[in-house]
């Protein structure tokens, strides 16, 4: 009997080690909108701004998980109204600090409330992170090495959230979110549904040495011996082939976007065609990298793209030649 105890109590005790082991989430702040005064129309701090009322609807966090043996920063928006909710992961651009996340806006930085909780606001848990070695998250970033797999941990970190209905998982990406969200989509089956805005598709081509002299060449490891290895790994152009047919992918670019030409996307959508790949590709006249000129109407293609593939029970598209 003592023997059986014995076993019961080392079972137990390796589940509970098993379980803690498994956790990737290891501090989580829920953000108190009242340690921000300036949010709020009066000093009653009863009412947000107009352009900010959507932060009613959300609890917004600021988390720590587990990358790698990394500790990596995520700020998570979810909607305060009960029952489970498709997920959006999003991807940040820039490299480094440069337009890493942070919850308000800073120089150079992305306003993680504001973007993540206009879109959760609408009935989704936003979640994204700092790659390492950006914002508060430790290592060395690796622009579309490594540090893919931030975003690939964060599939497993949403499991620990509330409120997540984890069979529904789409991913956003812009810029170089955007070349982060091509390369994830081939390392993993959980996602949907995809949006990706002003990415590059062909790292080959470069039309801006100060990008190759001032980020690739300082971020990608061995670069100058592997030049072009490293540059193919992170152009969705030449593996085109490797994208599921069950991932609607939106393609979204400003034709006078100078920091990453219309070309890519263009291109990228002639190698979807010739694999069946379904997606859709918009170009907005004359608008810039982040579409601004447009802006209204790119965060409604955005939410519609997602509502489409996400919620309810829409068919994935018929790829196959057919009609009349």
């Amino acid at each position: 009997m003592k023997r059986i105890l014995i076993l019961l109590l080392l079972i137990c005790n390796f589940s509970a080690c098993s379980s803690q082991e498994e956790s990737l989430i290891i501090e989580q702040q829920k953000i108190n909108w009242k340690d921000y005064p300036n949010l709020y129309t009066d000093q009653s701090k009863s009412k947000f701004k107009d352009r900010l009322h959507f932060l009613e609807n959300v609890d917004m966090y600021e988390i720590s998980y587990m990358s790698d043996g990394l500790k990596i920063q995520a700020f998570a928006a979810i909607p305060k109204k009960e029952g489970k909710h498709p997920v959006i992961i999003y991807n940040r651009g820039g490299n480094r600090d440069f337009g890493a996340l942070q919850l308000f806006r800073g120089e150079m930085k992305l306003p993680a409330a504001y973007v993540f909780s206009k879109l959760a606001s609408e009935g989704y848990v936003v979640i994204g992170c700092n790659y390492r070695g950006s914002g508060k998250s430790e290592g060395m970033e690796e622009f579309g090495g490594s540090d893919v797999n931030d975003i690939l941990n964060l599939t497993k970190v949403i499991e620990e959230l509330p409120k997540v209905d984890t069979t529904r998982i789409g991913m956003y990406g812009w810029s170089r979110g955007g070349m982060m969200t091509y390369i994830a989509l081939t390392k993993t089956d959980v996602i949907k549904a995809a949006v990706v805005g002003g990415a590059k598709s062909d790292l080959r081509t470069i039309d801006r040495p100060e990008m190759e002299k001032g980020v690739y060449e300082e971020l990608i490891p061995n670069y100058l011996q592997n030049k072009k290895e490293e540059l193919e790994k992170r152009s969705a152009i030449v593996w085109a082939d490797k994208f599921s047919k069950n991932v609607p992918i939106l393609l979204l670019h400003g034709n006078s976007d100078w920091r990453v030409k219309s070309t890519n996307s263009l291109q990228l959508a002639l190698e979807f065609e010739k694999y069946r790949i379904p997606y859709r590709l918009k170009v907005y006249e004359g608008a810039d990298h982040g579409i601004t000129q447009f802006r209204d109407e790119r965060d409604q293609d955005v939410l519609n793209w997602f509502d489409t593939y996400l919620k309810g029970d829409t068919p994935l598209p018929n790829m196959e030649f057919h009609g009349r």
